[in-house]
Parts: C-alpha cells; sequence; structure tokens
C-alpha cells in the first residue's frame, strides 16, 4: 500500500503514553504513516492538572510546541509556564515534566527526533 504524505489527525487512532495521565496522543508523522524515517511528530491532548510525569529520552530529543490551553514545563530544574505559541526543547537524557494547568485541554505539538514510537526501552524513570 501506498502511504500518502498527507494526514489528518481524525484519521489516526489515539493512543495513552505510558508514564503520562490524562493525555491522549495522535500519532501524525511517523514511518508507519507517511514513512518518515528520522523524525516523528504527534499532537498531545492532556486534561488539567494532567501530563507526563518525570521522565528522559536517552538518545532522543524532544520539541513541544504549545497550540491551546496552558501548561507547566520543567526541564533539568529549569520551570516555564507556557502559553499558546510557545515551545519548549527536551535534550536527550535531560529529565522532564510537562503538565496542562488550564481548565480546557491543552493541545501540543511534539516532534522527536530520532523516532519514539512509544518503545519502553528509550525512556528512563
Amino acid at each position: 500500500m501506498k502511504k500518502s504524505y498527507f494526514i489528518r489527525m481524525e484519521d489516526v487512532t489515539p493512543y495513552h503514553p505510558a508514564n503520562h495521565h490524562g493525555t491522549s496522543n495522535y500519532r501524525l508523522i511517523s514511518e508507519e504513516t507517511v514513512g518518515a524515517k528520522h523524525l516523528e511528530m504527534l499532537i498531545g491532548v492532556i486534561e488539567k492538572n494532567q501530563g507526563a510525569l518525570p521522565h528522559a529520552h536517552p538518545d532522543i530529543e524532544q520539541v513541544c510546541y504549545l497550540l491551546e490551553g496552558t501548561a507547566t514545563a520543567e526541564v533539568n530544574g529549569e520551570r516555564r509556564n507556557m502559553v499558546p505559541g510557545d515551545c519548549c526543547f527536551f535534550p536527550a537524557g535531560v529529565p522532564h515534566v510537562f503538565t496542562a494547568t488550564s481548565d480546557e485541554p491543552v493541545k501540543l505539538m511534539v516532534i522527536y527526533s530520532p523516532p519514539y514510537g512509544e518503545d519502553p526501552s528509550k525512556v528512563i524513570r
């Protein structure tokens, strides 16, 4: 089956990532969806006071871009309140936390390089 280069969020089945609470992820750009081999992009939807517990990815860089709602991100001890349009970077191997703070669900774009694929061997807790 030929892969398309175009994908819609409603065409992807959400999943609940490990080490997160109240979170639904929609993996849009991946090897499975469009054939991407060196990066992965998803949309995360997170309920109030929920999100990622402290963890790190040993060999993966991660970018989060806030689309809707407000959140608090912490990376390597540095903490920031985020609003739509804010972006944060989680270096490979560096502990981080992400928590939704708005009453409405947070929506964010997440980019991993190389792809994460929810592989438990790619997480340090």
